[in-house]
């Protein structure tokens, strides 16, 4: 598991002196760390403190004092075997336990489809034809999440929820929670996966059944209603985590600045230019890497099948608003 100083800073920013428990797999990770904490300190008190004790009072107190010769109690060493042996039986059987109820979701959980990918997650909702790069559910509700990766190892992790799993290409893994509180709570990834790694952030956002209903009704929040077409654009651009990798200020990331590109003529990586229009944008969208400006990688997945018609259209009217550089 790898962290950057970013990633670090953020956890501690968003979680405070405690982390929140938002689950109910938190609340029985934090029983058993709890359990094993407490058992740890008594027997750290208990062993240190007789050590301390059996220092004083034995201690040589003449010039020359030699020890007694001691013998061997079995009854105390067959004790001082039994008593761990019987506590990590019950860490184990209490750990077991929680695993196994962690690891397998129950059968009436909402099902939701996370793909990872460079750098940022996005959620598919196969029942309610929702996609959305925002992991939104209803309180008190089991959740499963069937988990696979675009292109490297990537690792789904909720601080909040206590929970982690790798998410590997050509495979998928499966987590579950129910959320016992509402709220947003942030999501990482656990794993080094490349430049981007410390900015590949998501979010929970754990509703009322009364607005989960409102969301699911409103298309995943993705309609776009009472809505420019531009403004419609530009929280799809942010939604759909277009901002990871394009900026909006002139900047260089792992794709082009999109300020000042539309209508632009630019060099394709093979030879050959293109005309920064309607066309080529909505290719680049649907299919990115069939024509890549020169200076960049083939990193771009696609959208198609993720987006409806309308939202590639208004993503095209926000970056045409951008300008063309003169």
């Amino acid at each position: 598991m790898s962290w950057s100083g970013h990633t670090l800073s953020h956890i501690a920013a968003a979680s405070g002196p405690w982390l929140p428990s938002a689950s109910t797999s938190a609340e029985r990770v934090d029983s058993l760390l709890w359990f094993i904490t407490v058992l740890s300190a008594f027997f750290f008190v208990l062993v240190v403190g007789t050590m301390v004790v059996f220092a004083v009072k034995y201690r040589r107190r003449t010039p020359g004092q030699k020890t007694a010769n001691i013998h061997g109690n079995r009854t105390v060493e067959i004790v001082w075997a039994a008593i761990p042996a019987v506590l990590l039986v019950i860490i184990f059987a209490r750990g077991f336990h929680d695993y196994m109820d962690m690891a397998v979701p129950p059968g009436d959980s909402i099902e939701v489809r996370v793909t990872g990918q460079k750098w940022f997650w996005s959620f598919t909702y196969p029942k309610l034809g929702i996609n959305s790069n925002e992991l939104v559910v209803p309180v008190d509700r089991p959740v499963k999440l069937t988990m696979s990766s675009m292109d490297v190892i990537h690792s789904f992790y909720v601080p909040a929820f206590r929970l982690k799993r790798d998410v590997l290409p050509n495979r998928y893994t499966v987590m579950w929670f129910n959320p016992n509180q509402t709220g947003t709570f942030d999501i990482f990834c656990a794993e080094y996966c490349g430049t981007g790694h410390s900015v590949m952030l998501g979010q929970i956002k754990v509703l009322s059944d009364v607005e989960y209903r409102k969301w699911v009704d409103s298309g995943g929040g993705m309609s776009g209603e009472g809505m420019s077409s531009v403004d419609f654009g530009k929280q799809l651009f942010t939604r759909q985590g277009c901002a990871t990798c394009h900026s909006v200020d002139g900047s260089k990331k792992t794709g082009p600045s999109l300020v000042g590109r539309f209508g632009n003529v630019e060099s394709l990586i093979g030879g050959g230019t293109v005309t920064v229009d309607d066309n080529y944008l909505r290719e680049s969208i649907m299919n990115p890497g069939a024509k890549v400006v020169v200076g960049y990688e083939p990193v771009m997945p696609t959208y198609a099948g993720k987006l409806k018609e309308e939202q590639t259209n208004a993503l095209i009217d926000y970056i045409k608003s951008l300008g063309a550089k003169p």
